[in-house]
Order: structure tokens, then sequence, then C-alpha cells
């Protein structure tokens, strides 16, 4: 099963609270958020790894299992497989919705992607268009484990009648099957999706704060 979590790090913006969580983290951890220069971005990179230990706890699971990990705003996420299966292909992307990028849709998907969020209503569908697509698209590219070495527009997203996201275009090179996952956050203007090249989603996902 893919468990996925979310927490709220707004508590690791403050220094004192987030220098007790730094102390937490391995030296590697350390490092990267040592080299980053803005605050919010090393509460995120600490935030997040803590996030990650307190779910290898709470499964049982070692650090051999395969995982995820995103962060936006002032919340992290993490993905982890805990069947252990080894080669097991996943993603997840967390973005904050903060105004319609019609030129970025534009430039990053699909004919009808693009046209999905061009054509939408009014303001608020074409950001909820664009930020739905866009974490979709991020999740396939790290479920792929090529990140932006993929041509984003080699690969499309369609829906379902009861509105789930399917790969309707997928590159070659990957032609394994793909599934898709899409949670919400009760009061919190997010998406959230993932892609794993098995179904077995967990029903929720659990909301934490540090």
């Amino acid at each position: 099963m893919i468990q996925t979590w979310v927490a709220d790090i707004t508590g690791l913006f403050e220094k004192e609270k987030y220098l007790q969580y730094y102390k937490l983290v391995s030296e590697h951890r350390k490092i990267k958020a040592d080299r980053l220069q803005i605050q919010a971005d090393r509460a995120r990179s600490v935030g997040v790894w803590i996030l990650y230990q307190e779910m290898l706890q709470t499964y049982g699971v070692s650090e051999q299992a395969v995982f995820n990990l995103s962060h936006s705003g002032s919340y992290v996420m993490c993905s982890i497989d805990d069947s252990e299966m080894v080669g097991r292909k996943l993603g997840c992307d967390l973005e904050q919705m903060k105004g319609v990028h019609v030129n970025l849709a534009k430039r990053f998907f699909c004919e009808e992607e693009y046209g999905r969020v061009l054509h939408a209503a009014d303001e608020k569908e074409q950001e909820d268009w664009f930020y739905r697509l866009w974490v979709l698209k991020e999740s396939f590219l790290k479920a792929t484990r090529m990140g932006m070495r993929l041509d984003t527009r080699s690969f499309a997203f369609d829906f379902d009648e009861d509105g789930r996201p399917y790969l309707s275009k997928q590159p070659e090179a990957f032609a394994e099957q793909f599934w898709l996952h899409e949670y919400r956050m009760e009061g919190a203007d997010y998406k959230i999706a993932l892609c794993a090249d098995c179904d077995q989603f967990a029903e929720n996902i659990k909301v934490i704060t540090l």
C-alpha cells in the first residue's frame, strides 16, 4: 500500500523550532538545508525529512522502501510504499495554488491540456485546472525518475466519467501501466497527485503538524 502524509510546517519558519528539528536529521540533510539561503526553504528541507522518518517508524519499514517527497508553501509531503517492493515506481507532488499561469501551461502542457486551462469558465476554474494538471505532470515525471529530462508534452492526461485521471498518451520508453491518484486537503488551497506502477493507494492522506 502506498501511504501518504502531509505536514504543516509553519512552526519551522521560526528559528527556535527549526533548530529543534534540525538537530534530529542526518548530516547529509543538514548540509543540504544549510546550502539554502531562505529560512522557509530550510524549514521545508528539514520538515520533509522529519516527516519521512516518522513514516518509517509508524509503518515499520526500512530506508530501502521506495518513497518520494514534495513540498510547497507551508506544507511538506511524503509517500511511501510500505510493501517495500523492489523497483516500485512512485512519484508525488504537492503544489500551493497561487494564481493562473497560462503561459506555463502553453509551454509545458499538451494541446488538449492547455485547452482545458485556456477555455475554463473563469479564472478560478483556470487556476484549478492548471494546478491539477501540473501536479499530475510532476508526479509522472518523478515516477519515471526522469524529471524534466522527459518532454512534458510527450505524455498527457484525460479524465474518466467519474473525473478520475488517467494517462491518455505516454512515452514509448515507459509503456508499462501507471495509475494516478489525487487527494484533497480541506480548507487548504493545494493540489496533490500521486503516480505509481500499481493502484494500491491509501484511501486517505494523514495530515499532521510539526
